[in-house]
């Protein structure tokens, strides 16, 4: 049975943010990601006086960041909760004190949290920004879960780098070789898992929930058969279509599409009966989430994960050579 969970939804704006004023004897908890020595180095660098200051919205983008900064960041993600939903998020005083205070701030931008402009708007002071919506051209309205594309995670990292560079320059070498260092080594099983997918599945249909995957799956080379429109109702919270709802059932009863990626954080109704279906049909199920799964992972941790069940699922599914 699947679980019953809150829905994530992801219309821009949805809930009104609180005032964002810091209060002077707000308690700042550092508890968003852990300082971390260059990936793939050995030994761990001498802890420096030259810290960046750093504030996350999520914790996907964090916990990049906290690896590229290494021993010369300190990174705190707002969003760590696997059961908070970033859209619907109210900050705090201690959030908005925390992006006061930061020297470098990461948000995800096109629509995924209106919250963070606003808290970095009333703050008025001076830092660097990476709008990583902004930086790659997605604009609100767009999909906004740019963390699911290989392309765009490489981008935000050269991005975050600078930006490290810029708020500590006399660390410049080590920020630049932290960088080379987790896309080359920290994010090398991530990309090979991607790379013997493609590789193996290229052109395989599927199915899914909603959004969430959809650059995956462009990345991976896979069918994504699922109406567009119903997985970005299903992502925005907004009603299906009728007509939707029939394709995807007939999709799932002829076992057109060898596996159904489920976003378990976002179980509507409509979701729910697909997966039973799915289930029903013997389609095999992939979970997906859309924060660190478990909390406190590494992004690359996670999108393994996810990435070998997902091939593991495609090498059993209806219409591969153990069906």
């Amino acid at each position: 049975m699947a679980p019953t969970t809150r829905p994530l939804r992801h219309a821009p704006g949805r809930a009104p943010a609180r005032a964002a004023a810091a209060i002077a004897t707000a308690v700042v908890l550092l508890s968003g990601c852990a300082l971390a020595p260059p990936p793939g180095g050995e030994g761990t660098a001498p802890v420096s006086d030259r810290i960046v200051r750093v504030v996350a919205a999520e914790d996907f983008w964090g916990s990049i960041v906290a690896q590229v900064g290494g021993v010369h960041a300190r990174v705190v993600s707002i969003i760590d909760n696997p059961q908070t939903d970033p859209h619907a998020y109210e900050p705090t005083a201690a959030d908005a004190r925390l992006v006061a205070d930061a020297q470098v701030a990461v948000l995800n931008g096109a629509g995924y949290d209106p919250w963070m402009p606003r808290l970095l708007a009333a703050d008025g002071g001076s830092r660097q920004v990476v709008d990583v919506g902004a930086l790659v051209g997605v604009a609100p309205g767009g999909n906004p879960h740019l963390w699911y594309s290989p392309t765009y995670v490489t981008e935000a990292v050269t991005a975050v780098t600078a930006d490290l560079v810029r708020a500590d320059r006399p660390d410049r070498a080590y920020f630049e070789t932290s960088a080379r260092q987790y896309l080359e080594v920290g994010l090398a099983g991530y990309h090979a898992a991607l790379d013997s997918i493609r590789a193996r599945f290229a052109g395989t249909r599927v199915g899914a929930s909603e959004s969430v995957v959809v650059y995956l799956c462009r990345a991976l080379g896979l069918d994504l058969v699922t109406p567009p429109t119903l997985l970005r109702a299903v992502s925005e919270g907004t009603d299906v279509s009728a007509a939707d709802t029939a394709t995807v059932d007939a999709q799932i009863r002829t076992r057109t599409i060898r596996v159904y990626l489920e976003n378990t954080q976002n179980l509507t109704p409509d979701v729910q009966a697909q997966v039973r279906a799915a289930r029903a049909a013997g389609i095999p199920l992939v979970p997906v989430t859309e924060t660190l799964q478990p909390a406190g992972t590494t992004f690359q941790a996670w999108q393994t994960r996810q990435l070998r069940a997902l091939a593991a699922a495609l090498a059993t599914g209806p219409g591969s050579h153990g069906d």
